[in-house]
């Protein structure tokens, strides 16, 4: 299994460092706080939770608290935007796209506002939380809207990264994290560029495509099936609108089968975006890893990860049931 040279080379130790993605947005905050003075941040009332905390502590002039009004919150920062600030609206996923859906339709994505989303606490891993907070929704009923950009960074420093960048761009954007801790994928020299996802690993019989932390099983899959005799090429797909659509082709011109990894419904997200893509430019047999059309429950983060079916050993089937449709 071939990486590419910048991914963490520690990343298959033991011991490897572990970290919330949501703690890369906090950090990425105050980095860009300190260059932009345009940039202000607003919360629901969950500013320790996302992590918008550090962002407050450092500058308390440029920070909003909402409180539990998701909805006035979005309102709220697409008037910044559309006063020349850049607002990074903070709160849960089932919030923030979740509960204001309408406002960020209307108010944001109509009116073109440079208004960043970020919604923490995403996918099952969320745990003990329960279904009503973990959100499996989110990146399917924002990736319909038109100009809104969607991005699933996979550990901390991608998390940092995609912070700093999405800054820069004009124009709305949607960016989730997860509350766990993830094993640090990538480093700080790894390239991230918006729309652009790229291979972790070289393959030839199957394409794994995966977002989010579960890149990090799917990277441990890959290994799995080299045992296997089966080489696995994996995909980072952080951006899921744009989504690119020239590697994933390339790399399943290639293999000639693919299969999505995502911490969220199966319907409608990156299985969604990998589907019409291929459906369009060169269909082959797809098997899907993800959220099986259910809500979640409340228990341990791993456990309930293993019972829906989103570890590396799932992986390794879904990659063994589509080399049988090739």
């Amino acid at each position: 299994m071939k990486l590419v040279s910048d991914l963490n080379p520690k990343l298959f130790d033991k011991d490897v460092e572990q970290t919330p993605t949501r703690n890369g947005y906090g950090d990425g905050l105050v980095q860009i706080g300190k260059k932009n003075k345009d940039v202000v941040v607003l919360t629901g009332d969950l500013a320790e939770s996302t992590r918008a905390h550090k962002f407050q502590q450092e500058f308390p002039d440029r920070f909003v608290e909402c409180g539990v009004a998701e909805q006035n919150m979005m309102g709220v920062a697409a008037g910044l935007a559309l006063a020349g600030k850049i607002p990074f609206v903070s709160s849960y996923a089932v919030f923030v796209p979740g509960r204001n859906w309408d406002q960020l339709r209307v108010s944001v994505c109509y009116s073109n506002a440079n208004v960043k989303v970020a919604g923490a606490h995403a996918g099952i891993s969320v745990g003990p939380d329960g279904a009503t907070h973990q959100a499996l929704e989110d990146i399917a009923i924002t990736r319909v809207l038109p100009g809104l950009t969607v991005i699933v960074p996979c550990d901390y420093e991608e998390a940092k990264k995609c912070t700093i960048a999405v800054s820069k761009m004009k124009g709305p954007v949607y960016f989730r994290f997860a509350r766990e801790k993830t094993p640090h994928i990538t480093t700080s020299k790894t390239t991230f560029i918006i729309g652009k996802n790229y291979v972790c690993n070289e393959g030839k019989d199957v394409t794994i495509a995966a977002c989010g932390p579960l890149l990090y099983e799917a990277l441990l899959a890959s290994k799995d099936l080299e045992a296997k005799k089966i080489s696995a090429e994996v995909i980072n797909c952080h951006t899921i609108k744009p989504f690119d659509e020239e590697t994933l082709v390339t790399s399943v011109q290639k293999t000639g089968a693919c299969v999505t990894v995502e911490e969220h419904q199966i319907t409608g997200g990156l299985n969604g975006a990998v589907s019409e893509t291929l459906g369009r430019h060169h269909p082959v047999p797809i098997e899907a890893v993800g959220m099986p059309n259910r809500f979640g429950e409340s228990g341990q983060p791993d456990e309930l990860l293993k019972k829906y079916g989103m570890k590396a050993k799932d992986i390794v089937k879904a990659v063994e049931k589509v080399l049988k449709r090739k």
